[in-house]
């Protein structure tokens, strides 16, 4: 039999629903945190978030133990949709119109540059400088634009997996970054804001 280590996220939702808690523990220490980071910078708030972490995890065990499961390669895309449908429930239950609240002075710290540059070490403060300035602008989109915008470039999903994540065709995911593209720029135009990394 193969070990849980060398399992697959796949495999081991399989595993787990054959009765190996075990690998359940594996698949939260490989999924937890890139869950959390999305949920977070959706809803802003860590308590909040926490909350919407715990539901998403049961939910997917719930799923899990009632078959709900089938293994197609995207596991981590599964979660994110569960994720996702539990961030929207939250948000349909506090009757907000938006789905993500900017925070009092709009600060996006929790997302860490050094995850996305792989800059040499001369050009760390200028790559900074355009990421700081990069999140200050993804602030001022809408919050469809901003959440794709966060899927495909810190978090590294595919426009596939963006559309199955949020419920939406894969060309309304395109169309969207498309506008977030068009407004990041026409908002660093008019603020004078150059964004070009070194």
């Amino acid at each position: 039999m193969k070990d849980l280590h060398d399992m697959t996220n796949e495999e081991l939702a399989l595993s787990y629903v054959d009765g190996d808690n075990r690998a359940f523990d594996l698949l939260l220490g490989r999924t937890q945190d890139r869950l959390f980071q999305y949920i977070l910078f959706v809803v802003r708030d860590k308590d909040i978030a926490e909350d919407i972490f715990q539901e998403t995890f049961l939910k997917a065990i719930a799923k899990l133990n009632h078959g709900q499961y089938r293994p197609c390669g995207k596991f981590l895309g599964w979660m994110m949709r569960i994720a996702h449908n539990a961030v929207m429930d939250w948000f349909r239950d506090q009757r907000a119109q938006n789905i993500i609240e900017p925070t009092h002075d709009n600060d996006l710290s929790n997302l860490n540059p050094k995850d996305i540059l792989d800059g040499y070490v001369e050009a760390d403060y200028v790559n900074d400088q355009v990421l700081r300035d990069v999140r200050r602008i993804m602030d001022n989109l809408p919050p469809s634009q901003r959440e794709v915008v966060f899927m495909r470039y810190y978090q590294g999903l595919s426009f596939k997996e963006i559309a199955d994540t949020t419920g939406v065709s894969i060309n309304t995911a395109l169309g969207r970054m498309r506008y977030a593209i068009i407004n990041m720029r026409r908002i660093a135009r008019e603020n004078n804001i150059v964004l070009n990394m070194i």
